[in-house]
């Protein structure tokens, strides 16, 4: 089963539990942050404060995806969801890693004992933070299973073209692990009365998000220049036309992913060279139809009966 068999409300329903989610965690985190004097918290509440802003990118690149093909865009608006996706990485590199490095570094050299603050509020933020984060990343990584569809991890990663749920669980994974780093950060400043550990902290949470950055924007790069069906479906789709009436070759098959559940496939046949041009027509449509049938997601098909030109 491919990822994109499954309907697209799964991966709005994933971001709606996020942004809820981040966005009580973000004012819950500046009011620590504030009362701490943590810059570990600091950095972890600007992360939760973007991972929000994220989110309703994400529902953008949803909604604007959906509206129907027009004169201008005759293929539809489906790459809008690989787009919003490229914008929410660069936020989180931006405002998130970036961010954190920055200020995990100005504490190091600059920090003093003087700025120390009360870590209790730290502590009961963090502790709810994980409580509501742990929800978050539970959603998506249920509709993730769905599109493992008994896959690998890596084999998902590698072939699912709808990076909406992957993006949304990687930011939940790395939030999670921010603040264990921010909540190791809290406890040793208090213990050591070293303010440097939460800067260090800090340091760490934002290099781990450059890093989610930097893999969704590579992902969300293969996705806007075009990238193609995986292998198993090109095979479904070779097997199907293979055996097609009257074709005798396949010269080859090409196939673009327009959006997450939109695929257009070119192929290019050597049908019997006998055939008329009416019963070619009748060919190619029952081909057609026969993979629409196996493969709702191939919404546009364009087979061109022809000849491979390197045999000739």
């Amino acid at each position: 089963m491919s990822d994109t068999d499954k309907p697209g409300d799964g991966s709005a329903k994933v971001v709606i539990a996020a942004l809820a989610v981040n966005v009580a965690i973000a004012i819950c985190k500046f009011a620590a942050a504030f009362l701490s004097r943590s810059t570990a918290m600091l950095a972890e509440a600007c992360h939760s404060l973007a991972d929000s802003a994220n989110q309703i990118f994400l529902l953008l690149g949803v909604k604007f995806s959906n509206r129907p093909a027009d004169d201008e865009h005759p293929f539809g608006y489906g790459p809008e969801t690989y787009f919003w996706t490229f914008i929410v990485a660069l936020c989180i590199f931006a405002v998130g890693g970036a961010f954190s490095v920055h200020q995990g570094i100005h504490k190091i050299l600059h920090g003093d004992e003087s700025e120390l603050g009360n870590p209790l509020s730290a502590y009961i933020v963090l502790g709810v933070s994980v409580l509501l984060e742990s929800y978050s990343c539970k959603v998506a990584l249920t509709e993730f299973r769905h599109l493992q569809a008994g896959r690998s991890l890596r084999e998902t990663l590698r072939e699912t073209r709808d990076p909406t749920v992957v993006t949304v669980l990687f930011e939940d994974l790395a939030a999670l692990f921010g603040l264990a780093v921010a909540l190791l950060g809290v406890v040793l400043t208090e213990v050591t009365q070293r303010v440097w550990w939460d800067g260090a902290a800090s340091v760490v949470v934002g290099v781990a998000l450059i890093s989610v950055a930097g893999f969704l924007a590579r992902d969300s790069k293969r996705l806007l220049i075009g990238r193609s069906m995986p292998k198993s479906e090109r095979d479904k789709i070779f097997a199907i036309a293979a055996s097609a009436r009257d074709v005798v070759s396949v010269v080859h098959i090409r196939t673009v992913h327009l959006g997450p559940r939109e695929v257009m496939a070119g192929l290019k046949l050597s049908f019997t060279p006998t055939l008329d041009v009416k019963t070619l027509e009748v060919l190619i449509n029952e081909l057609e139809a026969a993979l629409r049938t196996a493969i709702p997601e191939l919404v546009r098909i364009y087979v061109e009966p022809g000849f491979d030109e390197k045999k000739k």
